[in-house]
């Protein structure tokens, strides 16, 4: 198998690097990450494991989207045995839907885009910490620390629109990578939501409440499994 050389740094090693960016330089980097997003979701190719290893970032902040180890077509039914990880994708950068054990679509891909650029702006994700699994589920029950309270120089639009793409619902979240990358193009024409979550989101759940919905997946996973054995087995 021959690989493509591509000659540039991950985003990953420029985060590492830099530990944040400056907004001008992360819209760039986001926007080429749309638009490589809308390229293949047009080709019905979803991704499934978004993050900033990646991305590769060269000359003028062009970027390469790689590693399509648990790609898969949109319209997919069947899940391999040899994919089920494509369900999970990566703690820090997986949808709350493929947390509860669907394969995602494309709006799952823009959801790590999101989170991307939320990391590219803060210098944090959403919802990281010691423990991915508690990380996981807290995205089913809290809301991400608004971006403007870790840096006030982020703007509300810019604010609204990472809400947008972080939305917890899919059906709230952008349908399309192209109406994430015309929010970032025109944000004088974001229209400022009135969110409850940035008035009550220090009002995060409780760690017992978190440990019991924790526990409460990892029983469900095995069933999970044991279900998806029996389907590819009568299936296959």
């Amino acid at each position: 198998m021959v690989t493509e050389w591509v000659e540039g740094k991950t985003l990953r090693q420029i985060l590492n690097d830099q530990g944040k960016l400056p907004p001008e330089r992360a819209i760039a980097i986001a926007l080429n990450i749309c638009e490589a997003l809308e390229y293949i979701h047009n080709k019905r190719v979803i991704h499934r494991d978004l993050k900033p290893e990646n991305i590769m970032v060269y000359a003028g902040d062009r970027i390469k989207v790689i590693d399509f180890g648990i790609a898969g077509e949109a319209d997919a039914q069947n899940v391999a045995l040899g994919k089920l990880s494509s369900v999970m994708g990566t703690p820090e950068y997986i949808s709350p839907e493929q947390v509860k054990g669907k394969p995602g679509d494309a709006r799952s891909d823009i959801y790590a885009a999101g989170v991307m650029l939320y990391k590219m702006l803060t210098g944090i994700t959403p919802f990281s910490g010691d423990n991915p699994l508690i990380d996981m589920n807290n995205r089913l029950i809290d809301q991400p620390t608004p971006p403007r309270a870790i840096d006030p120089s982020i703007s509300e639009e810019l604010q609204e629109i990472l809400y947008r793409a972080l939305e917890r619902e899919p059906r709230n979240r952008y349908a399309k990578a192209h109406e994430f990358m015309w929010d970032l193009q025109h944000q004088d024409r974001v229209g400022i939501a009135d969110r409850p979550e940035l008035r009550y989101w220090h009002c995060q759940h409780t760690p017992w409440l978190r440990e019991v919905l924790m526990y409460g997946s990892l029983t469900l996973t095995p069933l999970f499994v044991i279900a998806l054995l029996l389907y590819v087995a009568r299936n296959g």
